[in-house]
């Protein structure tokens, strides 16, 4: 928990800096960088973990994997080493991400499908979640078999059910019943 509020009090930091220097969107294309390269990479992010691995190997291999990032993102890099917070890079980032969307009015749409969104379905889908929330919106598809059709659409705290497997559950539930 402690470490998820110094997470966030680090992303509204550097947003505020990068905010000022005119960096914003810069830093926020790195920070997704280090949060996808991060979640990916189970030997970076248990290296970053690690209290046996020394500071300065953590950054020689931050500064070579993230080595055309802006100065800004290299600064955070420098300030979590010096804190000794380096392993909330992660954490800093994906806050980061959530903040510029904000502040910029964007929402992340997170539809879940059984077979990946067409692009005219995408388009349909942003349109009618603009719609409802009046926000510029992005779309993340989420492709899970075991909805068997349909779709689950979240968006903030809303989320809309429209999976078969759902209607099934429903069905089930009602037959439970009688």
């Amino acid at each position: 928990m402690a470490g998820t509020r110094a997470a966030i009090r680090y992303a509204k930091a550097i947003l505020s800096l990068a905010s000022e220097q005119n960096n914003a969107e810069a830093v926020n294309a790195d920070m997704k960088a280090v949060a996808l390269t991060v979640a990916e990479n189970k030997d970076l992010r248990d290296m970053l973990q690690s209290p046996v691995v020394r500071s300065s190997v953590k950054k020689s291999v931050l500064m070579q994997v993230f080595n055309n990032t802006n100065a800004l993102t290299g600064k955070l890099i420098d300030t979590l080493i010096a804190n000794k917070r380096i392993s909330l890079l992660e954490a800093v980032a994906v806050n980061y991400n959530r903040l510029f969307d904000e502040l910029q009015g964007t929402q992340i749409a997170t539809v879940t499908t059984a077979v990946p969104l067409t692009d005219d379905l995408k388009v349909k889908v942003l349109a009618k979640v603009k719609e409802l929330t009046g926000k510029q919106v992005e779309v993340k598809n989420i492709i899970d078999e075991s909805i068997l059709g349909g779709f689950i659409l979240r968006v903030g705290d809303i989320q809309y059910n429209a999976s078969i497997a759902n209607k099934l559950n429903k069905l089930k539930r009602e037959f439970a019943l009688n």
